[in-house]
């Protein structure tokens, strides 16, 4: 697949694919015989993966540091699930978070609702 393909398919500039080609969350992409990039199957599945834990809010760097330990080998295993195992535990109380956020948000909606209900009380009854 061609950088304008891959681009449209994920919804990243092809600025963010050279990107992440340059600081190395994309292992080496192919070329062609004229030097354009061509995108397999695994380099997609990398870009999914990189997308996805960014919509998570995974840092840059872990995900750098990731795919260091991913291409040093099945002696990196344990070392990356723990990295994960960290990521998903920042994840779940970032989550909670937001859970405490939403219901505050919704409390003050709720509280200008009825505001809106007694004001409009008030001016039937005038």
């Amino acid at each position: 697949m061609t950088i304008s393909e891959v681009s449209e398919k994920f919804g990243i500039t092809q600025d963010t694919l050279r990107y992440y080609e340059r600081i190395g969350l994309i292992p080496h992409v192919n070329r062609n015989k004229s030097g354009i990039r061509d995108y397999t199957e695994e380099d997609c599945n990398w870009i999914g993966f990189i997308k996805c834990m960014r919509s998570a809010g995974l840092p840059i760097e872990v995900l750098i540091e990731y795919v260091g330990l991913f291409q040093q080998g099945d002696e990196t295993i344990k070392v990356r699930k723990g990295l994960l195992i960290e990521q998903r535990n920042q994840l779940m109380a970032r989550i909670e978070e937001m859970k405490k956020t939403l219901n505050y948000l919704n409390h003050k909606i709720e509280t200008y609702d009825q505001l809106v209900v007694v004001e409009q009380g008030l001016k039937r009854e005038e």
